[in-house]
């Protein structure tokens, strides 16, 4: 290459970097606690992904993602919520109430997106759905309000059962109150409920041997992010020890669980993509008001369904939203 040839693309190449490095500077910078691990929780980010670009956001043009996985430990959300703020990125999406309290705790600043949180209002998350003041909003779900429905179903589904087990995360500030307003409602169907905590994933197995041990009718799954991730593995626990998993998540039912009543996780993570279009552009979030889904799924897994012996009631079969065979 000629001397005057390799100057000019040189210093062509030395223009080109100070321009690169602005781009990359007008990026806005999203933050993003996942409570689960990068592997189960690939399609909920990608949902958030596909989200931004229904807004019209593309990744590595309009934004870049820093996400942080607390791998079924809350503990770690303090530390991640803080390295995000001192990052200064423009918002940060939470997956669960202790996401939502370690971020409010870090910032007041920075606006915080709800992908899909269980009761904001009672969990002291936000003031209101319609004004939830502060920094915070996004998609609640309705996963206490639909839980009388659930066992309604479960009911009708084994009119003999004496007992459910429940298999819940007690770091989740919502899942004790939770369990206690399953435990109540249980008791009024003549049903007994047992109670299992799992704090880590690495716990599932040994939980499992537990429950599998006690032969419960069913095993209820009390809404977690964390515990969510792990949908597949929960369910393909449940078909080998023979136990019906029943849940307010209708990927756990895809994955192998039995029944459930509920709201999309992905559904919810796809829509607070709204939420970070209208704060990147300038909308405080006590503006926005939280949003709940407004279609809940009857989902009725007809395979496992054979596998564990079950004949499912007609109705059911006439209302299910979806049908896996």
């Amino acid at each position: 290459m000629k001397r005057r040839a390799f100057i000019t693309l040189l210093g062509g190449a030395a223009a080109a970097w100070p321009l690169a490095a602005r781009a990359q500077q007008n990026l806005a910078s999203i933050g993003f606690l996942g409570a689960g691990a990068v592997e189960t929780s690939a399609p909920l980010l990608e949902a958030v992904k596909q989200g931004l670009r229904e807004n019209g956001l593309l990744e590595g043009k309009d934004y870049v993602l820093k996400p942080r996985w607390a791998e079924g430990h809350n503990e770690r959300f303090a530390e991640y919520a803080r390295e995000l703020v001192e990052q200064d990125v423009r918002v940060i999406i939470v997956t669960t109430i202790a996401a939502a309290r370690a971020a409010q705790r870090a910032t007041s600043a920075i606006p915080i997106v709800m992908a899909s949180i269980n009761d904001p209002v009672g969990n002291g998350i936000v003031a209101s759905l319609a004004r939830p003041g502060g920094n915070t909003t996004g998609m609640a779900t309705l996963n206490q309000d639909v839980t009388t429905k659930l066992l309604e179903f479960t009911n009708a589904l084994f009119p003999n059962a004496t007992s459910i087990a429940v298999l819940f995360n007690p770091t989740n500030p919502s899942n004790p109150v939770y369990f206690e307003n399953v435990r109540v409602q249980a008791v009024s169907h003549g049903i007994a409920v047992q109670d299992f905590a799992v704090n880590t994933p690495s716990e599932l197995n040994s939980r499992f041997d537990a429950i599998a041990a006690k032969r419960p009718d069913a095993l209820l799954v009390i809404p977690d992010a964390a515990t969510q991730d792990l949908g597949i593995r929960i369910a393909a626990l449940c078909l080998q020890n023979r136990i019906a998993v029943i849940s307010t998540d209708p990927e756990l039912t895809t994955a192998g669980g039995l029944i459930s009543y509920g709201v999309s996780r992905r559904e919810n993570y796809r829509r607070s993509a709204y939420f970070v279009k209208k704060v990147l552009e300038g909308v405080k979030p006590a503006d926005l008001p939280v949003e709940q889904p407004t279609r809940i799924l009857l989902s009725v897994n007809l395979k496992t369904a054979k596998t564990l012996g079950l004949i499912v009631p007609q109705n059911l079969l006439v209302a299910a939203d979806e049908l896996v065979e």
